[in-house]
Formats: structure tokens, sequence, C-alpha cells
């Protein structure tokens, strides 16, 4: 299960601007493995809220991060993809589109922290770039898929 707090601040989370400290956020990736704020210390962070696994519009968008890992790897950044959809949907969505990042499960409260709209189930399609000094690099509210990887890279 996925928890995130907002550390001790005024901002309301759908406030969230550039320079605002990142809200501390954990879960558990497809994968099993546990990723937080606190653990990826020191590497910048791709968060990235989608509605649903193998949908048009979220396929394009993960197809990019995944044809851009390189990219981001030498940027020192960690793609995490965050959306409403169980483990099994995941890794099913992973293996059909051969996806090298970790998809965050049950994503409920982390969309809270960031102040994401879940509607029927559904993420809205947002970013958060955090920077390496935990702090928001770049907030993009509204995402159109095509050509968002190579956006936020310009970025970091």
């Amino acid at each position: 299960t996925a928890t995130a707090t907002t550390a001790s601040t005024s901002i309301a989370p759908e406030d969230l601007k550039e320079g605002d400290p990142a809200p501390a956020f954990e879960g558990v990736g497809d994968d099993g493995k546990t990723y937080s704020l606190e653990s990826l210390k020191g590497k910048a962070i791709v968060l990235y809220f989608y509605p649903k696994d193998d949908t048009p519009g979220c396929t394009v968008e993960a197809q990019e991060f995944r044809d851009e890992s390189a990219e981001f790897e030498k940027a020192g950044a960690v793609v995490l993809g965050v959306s409403m959809d169980d483990a099994a949907s995941h890794q099913a969505f992973r293996a059909k589109h051969a996806l090298n990042f970790p998809l965050l499960v049950n994503g409920e409260s982390i969309a809270k922290a960031y102040g994401v709209p879940v509607r029927l189930g559904f993420a809205s399609r947002e970013t958060f770039v955090i920077g390496k000094d935990g702090k928001l690099l770049k907030v993009y509210r509204s995402v159109t898929p095509k050509g968002h990887a190579k956006e936020i890279l310009s970025v970091l």
C-alpha cells in the first residue's frame, strides 16, 4: 500500500509549484520493492501519474519513458509511474511493453499528497519532477503523452 505525508507546510497539495519541497511519499512497486522520497534522496525523481495501464495515451507515455531511459539515467533521474491499478495489472503492462521502470501500486495516497485528482478510479495525467535537493523542479498539471518524456528531459 502506498502512503504519503505532506511535510509540515501549509501548502495545499493542489497548490504545489516549482521550488516547493516535494511531499514525502512511499509506495510499493509492481516489483515488490518500496520506493520513497527518502530512499531516493540525492536522485532526481520523475513521479508521473497516469489514468490506466495499457490504454492508448498511457501506453505512448510509458513507451517514451522506456525509450529515453538511458537519458534519464545520465541525468541521475529515476522514473516512477503511478496509477490506481494493482500489481498484477502493472506487471502485465510492464511485460507487454518491456517497461524498464517501476509502476507504483495503489497510488491513492500519493495522488492525494500531490493534489492529483482521482475520478472514478482514474488519476489525472500529471507529472512532478523532483530535484536532487528534494524540491519540485517542475510541475506538469496537464500532460500530453506524446513528447512528454523529452519535455521532462529538457528540465533535468
